[in-house]
């Protein structure tokens, strides 16, 4: 599904649907399809209400985050430690919604987290801070279709 993703578009019916998808690239990532040398960064783009949360959420999920998953909106950012299992240790999700420059999210220790292959970073909203997304970034992209309907395109820089 994501392994041929260069411009993958995929047309998402629903909440479960998306949910679903966020769980089956995270699945993906989990299983080794996408490695990096540093932290694998996931970035979410899209407008307000395409879906970004829900995918975050199927996700995080997948990974084996069992508390419940939401927007850090204004905190910025969530840490959560992953099961021994998994093939990563953190799980760090991000909403860049309030960031008006990128180097607000470098004060959150971004150099620190971005060099940790141990760690995968999520980040809704992820057009507000580009600067700082690696070249080998997973990046998904969220448009309305319909009220229920929405286009995901998936692209996987990291081959």
């Amino acid at each position: 599904m994501v392994k041929e993703a260069r411009g993958r578009r995929i047309v998402v019916r629903g909440r479960i649907a998306m949910r679903k998808l966020g769980s089956d690239v995270a699945r993906y990532v989990n299983e080794g399809g996408v490695r990096a040398r540093r932290a694998l960064v996931v970035g979410l783009f899209g407008d307000l209400g395409s879906g970004k949360t829900t995918f975050a959420q199927g996700f995080a999920k997948e990974l084996g985050v069992r508390e419940r998953v939401t927007s850090p909106t204004f905190i910025l950012m969530r840490v959560f430690l992953l099961p021994q299992e998994a093939a990563f240790r953190r799980f760090i999700h991000i909403d860049a919604y309030r960031i008006q420059d990128a180097r607000e999210v470098t004060a959150l220790g971004w150099e620190t987290l971005a060099t940790d292959p141990e760690t995968v970073i999520l980040i809704e909203w992820a057009e507000r801070v580009e600067a700082l997304l690696p070249n080998e970034c997973l990046r998904v992209m969220f448009r309305h279709r319909g009220e229920k309907e929405r286009e995901v395109t998936i692209e996987n820089n990291n081959q």
